[in-house]
């Protein structure tokens, strides 16, 4: 039995927010939610946020024990990018990329 949460258009880069999914996959739910409150980065607000609630998917939806339960598995994509210019010398204008991510975590209960 597994349970699944989704976060979509995340405006933090994809390659921040996997440094911090390093830190809790095949983690015990409550050590990753730990974890995710003494971590000093931009990601784990967010990460947090869908923590709860891929347990709360588990707990509601599929009767699933959260003693047992783990961060079975959890990866980041990369969503839509947002375009933005920036003027620069000699009339010229330079492009900077505002990056989005789309996060995915699955719980999965021990046997």
């Amino acid at each position: 039995m597994e349970a699944r949460a989704e976060l979509k258009h995340v405006r933090i880069s994809p390659r921040k927010v996997g440094i911090v999914l390093d830190l809790i996959r095949n983690k015990p739910v409550d050590v990753a939610m730990a974890t995710l409150k003494l971590t000093p980065k931009a990601a784990s607000e967010p990460l947090q946020k869908l923590l709860k609630s891929v347990m709360a998917n588990a707990e509601i939806n599929h009767m699933m024990d959260l003693s047992s339960c783990y961060v079975s598995a959890c990866w980041v994509g990369a969503g839509i990018t947002m375009k933005r210019i920036r003027p620069k010398d000699h009339g010229r204008a330079h492009r900077i990329l505002k990056r989005t991510s789309n996060i995915f975590m699955v719980v999965r209960e021990k046997e």
